[in-house]
């Protein structure tokens, strides 16, 4: 018979680290809802949250750890929800482009697009470096007058056909026609949307200047986008080109309605392709984005003297 007295007296064993593993559990379903339902975010939260979204994944060594820890194994486990969620919806962006080496030469179409800082002085080197790294189709963005007359003397000669609305360009060594300047609900002109006639057909391009994003203060860009998004699925042309700075990242809550009808190229090598600000990127808030081709090339390079960096893209026909 046991000894009452003995078995009274034997400590009651506790789990290892309980607290902190419930810590580490509670911190990882947070972070696994946030990626997964960041687009849902309101106002400046969403935008704030999608441009962090790349940089949540350095939090997922930091979780690790913690299970580790905790010497619990469910801890790893609720671990591996928000790792697979970021992969999914997050990391997968940085899996290079391939699979289109065999494109035909003949039926590509290299376009680029650059901000190049108002009073910079400096489209005319962003200009002349794009259409020497074989740029057929420009989009230049904030130009104020001394930079569009500039790049304007700079391209005549390579890209003769061009058209301009308030601080947004377009040159073109194709001719250019159907050109409409768009206002995307602001009052005044910040976009501008044209045919382009191409070798192998024509294409429709729209260049936007979106409206600046501040904290509390996103209104019109978000209105901009939004008609922007609704006006492109009304475009006939099989093939269609979007660029431009857009003040918002590809994961932003209002880029979804856009990018429900053109989608993003990923880079040419694994990279997230940030483009501001130029001494140290740490957002992607230019763009490149298609319909109708399939992209060959994709990479993010400095040009003339701005805080963003230039994107230059080579499309092929499908």
């Amino acid at each position: 018979m046991n000894d009452p007295r003995t078995t009274a007296s034997t400590p009651r064993v506790r789990r290892p680290h309980i607290g902190w593993a419930r810590t580490v559990a509670a911190a990882s379903l947070v972070l696994a809802l946030t990626i997964a339902f960041h687009t849902v975010l309101p106002g400046s939260i969403g935008t704030l949250v999608a441009t962090a979204l790349p940089w949540l994944g350095w939090l997922l060594p930091m979780l690790l750890v913690g299970a580790l820890l905790t010497k619990a194994r469910r801890a790893w486990i609720v671990v591996a929800v928000p790792a697979l969620v970021w992969v999914l919806m997050v990391g997968s962006v940085l899996l290079p482009l391939g699979g289109t080496a065999n494109t035909d030469p003949d039926a590509q179409l290299t376009v680029a697009t650059h901000n190049v800082r108002g009073a910079s002085n400096s489209a005319a080197a962003s200009a002349r470096e794009l259409a020497a790294e074989g740029a057929e189709v420009i989009a230049l963005v904030e130009l104020d007058a001394d930079n569009r007359d500039a790049a304007a003397a700079e391209l005549e000669a390579t890209h003769p056909y061009s058209y301009m609305v308030g601080t947004v360009g377009l040159w073109s060594v194709y001719p250019i026609d159907q050109q409409v300047p768009l206002e995307l609900g602001l009052g005044w002109r910040r976009a501008l949307s044209a045919d382009v006639a191409t070798p192998n057909g024509p294409v429709s391009v729209y260049v936007v200047h979106a409206a600046s994003f501040r904290p509390g203060d996103q209104r019109d860009r978000d209105t901009m986008l939004q008609n922007l998004g609704e006006l492109i699925p009304q475009d006939l042309n099989d093939r269609i080109v979007v660029m431009g700075d857009f003040n918002a990242t590809t994961f932003d809550p209002a880029m979804q309605t856009i990018l429900g009808s053109v989608g993003e190229p990923r880079q040419s090598s694994p990279s997230w392709g940030f483009t501001w600000p130029a001494a140290f990127p740490f957002a992607r808030i230019d763009h490149i984005l298609e319909r109708g081709f399939t992209p060959v090339a994709n990479r993010v390079l400095p040009a003339g003297d701005s805080d963003h960096r230039a994107i230059l893209t080579v499309l092929g026909n499908d």
